[in-house]
């Protein structure tokens, strides 16, 4: 729980000092206050979620000044980019638009600001955390917990508000209400910064451009949306445990299980690769095999390196370990898998996925809908059953005996010797 009071509190710190940049660089450019933030509130959320990903993920490189900074620049792309498809997405509506800029990609990011983000990141991680926590430190925890507490409620509100707002939702008076305060409060609290005062959310982002009216779909997956992701997850989860078993095989002479579940042969992190590839990069398919290859080497290391950080954190696990290849990054990920990464890229956007889309929709509408519920529930409960054998193994280690009867199924049904026998790569640290 502490820790995620502090979380929370890093939140809100860097939140309000990105509206405090955005406003000011408005402010800058145009002359006039605008509310940047997708919130009424003086809070632009993207900085918070960058700031607190990059300390979690990055925590590793403090003092490694050129993979931190390379790090950062390239997480803080890819939350902005995330950010900027989901607003879109959501609102159908672009609410920033770098094109007019060099080095930009469909208008959501663009190197100069890249680059910024990679400087902001490294001051995060070096300085920025150490100096926030230390009011959060020297003040009573009750106190602060109370605090926290309110401005949860107060955001919360703020973001349910705002989500009516752009969707014109009704019968919300008293959140709306409120919203309005808060809006009210943060034009405010503008004009004592800029000293002017500005319409919202449309005024606040000229740029914006309007998408279209998203059409009826007539077949079954069309186009790239959760149907569509969720199929080409299992199935690259599938072939990507196959192509790691073989590859295995021929380097080590040895055949191995690489799935991450318990039940079936499927690789999470290549269903997760394969499936966030084609959202981020459906729109750019067409482009040259270069530019695929080296956006498929940024995306493809930087997810590598978030997945060894986030399992290493949930299980005290690392299923793998590549200190001993050269230009590795703490065993996380080495240049030669990141050039993998990048050739994967090319053959599942140019040769894999026009081949398996084609094939997708072509299932019946109601039996793809069925079909694609069914393997939910079916990897949903095998994710959850690995969690608990992970889990337990690690208790395990640690000479915890089992506390209940699920516990006790657990080690019943996924002893030791079966997890080392299916997870032959894994090693607890500390």
């Amino acid at each position: 729980m502490e820790g995620l009071f502090q979380a929370f509190y890093l939140f809100l710190w860097y939140s309000f000092l990105g509206w405090i940049l955005e406003v000011i660089y408005s402010a800058i450019r145009k002359r006039k206050f605008m509310n940047r933030g997708y919130l009424n509130g003086p809070l632009c959320s993207v900085y918070g979620f960058a700031a607190l990903l990059i300390s979690w993920v990055l925590q590793d490189l403090q003092g490694n000044w050129v993979f931190l900074y390379l790090g950062s620049a390239i997480f803080a792309t890819l939350i902005e980019w995330t950010a900027g498809h989901l607003l879109e997405w959501q609102g159908n509506k672009k609410w920033w638009d770098y094109s007019h800029l060099k080095g930009n990609l469909g208008g959501y990011v663009c190197i100069r600001f890249s680059l910024l983000w990679g400087l902001l990141g490294t001051v995060v991680v070096t300085w920025g955390n150490g100096l926030l926590l230390m009011p959060y430190k020297a003040l009573p925890e009750t106190l602060v917990r109370i605090i926290l507490l309110i401005s949860a409620v107060i955001v919360a509100v703020d973001a349910v508000g705002s989500y009516a707002v752009i969707h014109k939702l009704k019968n919300m008076d008293a959140i709306l209400a409120a919203n309005d305060r808060i809006e009210e409060a943060t034009v405010q609290f503008g004009r004592s910064v800029v000293g002017y005062i500005a319409r919202r959310m449309e005024k606040a982002h000229p740029k914006s451009i309007m998408g279209k009216t998203k059409a009826v779909p007539t077949v079954f997956a069309e186009g790239c949306g959760f149907y569509k992701l969720f199929m080409l997850f299992v199935i690259g989860a599938f072939l990507g445990d196959g192509v790691e078993t073989i590859y295995c095989y021929l380097y080590g002479g040895e055949w191995m299980s690489r799935s991450s579940l318990v039940w079936g042969q499927f690789s999470l992190v290549w269903g997760g690769a394969m499936s966030m590839a084609t959202m981020m990069l459906y729109k750019y398919k067409d482009r040259s095999d270069g530019f695929l290859f080296g956006l498929g080497v940024l995306l493809g290391g930087a997810y590598e390196y978030f997945c060894s950080v986030l399992t290493e954190t949930l299980f005290g696990t690392i299923f793998w370990d590549y200190s001993s290849y050269p230009l590795n990054l703490g065993g996380r990920i080495n240049l030669l898998y990141c050039f993998f990464w990048g050739v994967a890229a090319v053959v599942w956007l140019k040769v894999a996925y026009p081949f398996l889309a084609k094939w997708i929709e072509r299932l019946p509408m109601k039996l793809g809908k069925i079909l694609t519920w069914i393997l939910v529930v079916f990897m949903s409960v095998d994710v959850v059953v690995t969690c608990a054998a992970m889990v337990r193994y690690q208790e395990r280690q640690e000479g915890v005996p089992a506390e209940n009867e699920i516990a006790s199924y657990v080690d019943e049904v996924f002893p030791d010797e079966w997890m080392v026998q299916r997870y032959k790569n894994m090693k607890l640290v500390e």
